[in-house]
């Protein structure tokens, strides 16, 4: 390495901060920059994580898409259930009072009406 490259070596590991009003190089004094937590990954290793978040992301927006889906799904179904069971209580309603209708009609015909077999023969 030459000069140069250590120099800015150095000005990437460290911020400088002017103390006061000072022109001249002397009075400053180096901090060291903050340094990510995490070791630096190459590009690839980026890609390669970046792709699976995004894999993940897809999965899991599909499967979140689905769930509403089926909870739709189940909606639609527990509603038409309940409607079936309302057409059920009434198609039950009508029969009874078609049953006592013909009951009734029956009642009221000489057809249907029992005869007394010994009573005729006499």
């Amino acid at each position: 390495m030459d000069g140069s490259s250590k120099e800015e070596e150095e000005d990437r590991a460290f911020t400088n901060i002017s103390l006061a009003d000072d022109t001249d190089h002397s009075s400053r004094i180096l901090y060291p920059r903050r340094r990510s937590l995490l070791p630096k990954m190459m590009n690839a290793d980026m890609d390669a994580v970046d792709a699976e978040n995004q894999v993940e992301l897809e999965e899991k927006t599909r499967l979140i898409n689905q769930v509403l889906e089926l909870q739709h799904t189940l909606e639609d179904l527990s509603a038409r259930v309940d409607a079936v069971k309302e057409e059920n209580l009434k198609l039950k309603s009508e029969n009874q009072v078609l049953g006592q209708y013909i009951e009734n009609l029956m009642s009221a015909s000489s057809v249907f009406q029992t005869t007394d077999t010994k009573s005729k023969r006499k």
